[in-house]
């Protein structure tokens, strides 16, 4: 940058706020074209939204964080960040056709297993290590692999099954993106840390248009939603892999459990919604309105209260993750699983018997 010398800091502010204004500058072109190409969401018997919204934000975010990440890594001294954004590109197209023309979930499902596919071979990023959970520490290369792709495959279809309500997605992104970075920071990762930073730029841009827009309201769509579930599982593992040998007052003992912990809400909703599914006989992936943050808002909450409340609930998950995070991976993901179950079922239950007492007076 014209032989300017910059700190590390600097950097990391450089990577937020170009991929904030990026992505700031670029929805309003984005809904000025969607709504042209009639590319919008229409309300329906599971939408939140009386109107048209154009779905195209994810191309905004996506944008934001690949220009700004580009601009300051380099492949040289961060070789997994190439095939990290080629498993990325994967991901993101897959997402733009669902949102464009629609795609089936199994080419979709295709999608993800190629990038992570490229992730892993090239990339070599891949789970080595369940740190003494159930009493493994190494594992074998395939069965590591195997973990891999359902962790990624896991959590990226977490956050776009969570994508329901204004604000609540890109919300939970920029937590655990934020978690997850001010981690690398501390330890010394900062190409990992400006990953993190940049996919939080984007995303706080996106929540300004997609919570308190008017005339530019927008949603990420699947491109968004998959953009951002895949970094954040890609962090995720490399957050586990870090931990292996490292020491000092920021190793984490229980790392997959922390890293679940993380992500908690998405995935912890996402097993209650499948099993509530099968339990009715029904397929997991049938579209309905059982997700926690359907119950919030049948409880009168508006979307932006309700997005609060669920973040709320994934900063004590967050925070009890890291000061227990000594205790056996085990112990620990009992706990936070626990801790879950016992916040999300509290509105859940609540509106449960407000229905049946409905039923009763009919």
């Amino acid at each position: 940058m014209l032989g300017f010398t910059y700190t590390i800091q600097t950097k990391l502010m450089f990577c937020f706020g170009i991929a904030f204004l990026i992505t700031f500058f670029l929805i309003p072109t984005i809904v000025e074209i969607a709504r042209a190409k009639g590319l919008t969401a229409e309300p329906n018997g599971r939408s939140s939204h009386s109107m048209s919204i154009p779905t195209l934000g994810g191309l905004a975010i996506f944008t934001g964080v690949a220009i700004s990440s580009l601009i300051f890594f380099s492949f040289a001294t961060f070789p997994k960040f190439q095939f990290t954004v080629a498993g990325l590109f994967i991901v993101f197209f897959a997402g733009f056709k669902d949102d464009i023309i629609g795609i089936t979930p199994f080419k979709k499902l295709l999608a993800q297993l190629a990038a992570c596919f490229i992730i892993i071979v090239f990339g070599n990023i891949r789970l080595t290590s369940l740190h003494e959970f159930l009493g493994l520490v190494e594992i074998p290369i395939n069965i590591g692999v195997l973990i891999t792709v359902f962790t990624i495959v896991g959590i990226t279809n977490c956050y776009n099954l969570m994508d329901g309500i204004d604000g609540l997605t890109a919300s939970l992104g920029i937590l655990a993106s934020a978690t997850f970075g001010a981690w690398f920071y501390l330890i010394g990762e900062y190409n990992w840390a400006m990953l993190a930073v940049s996919l939080m730029g984007a995303l706080l841009a996106f929540f300004i248009f997609n919570v308190f827009g008017k005339k530019n309201k927008i949603f990420m769509g699947d491109t968004g939603s998959l953009v951002l579930g895949y970094i954040i599982a890609v962090m995720a593992i490399e957050f586990n892999e870090f931990n292996i040998t490292l020491t000092g007052p920021y190793a984490i003992h229980a790392a997959p459990a922390v890293s679940i912990g993380i992500i908690m809400i998405p995935f912890f909703d996402t097993l209650r919604v499948f099993f509530t599914r099968i339990l009715r006989n029904k397929h997991p992936f049938t579209p309905d309105k059982s997700h926690l943050h359907h119950y919030l808002l049948d409880l009168g909450l508006s979307h932006l209260i309700a997005t609060i409340v669920i973040i709320l609930m994934s900063i004590l998950i967050i925070i009890t993750a890291f000061l227990l995070q000594s205790m056996t991976t085990a112990w620990l993901l009992i706990i936070l699983l626990g801790m879950a179950a016992m916040l999300s079922y509290m509105p859940i239950t609540i509106v449960e018997v407000r229905r049946r007492k409905k039923e009763v007076t009919r």
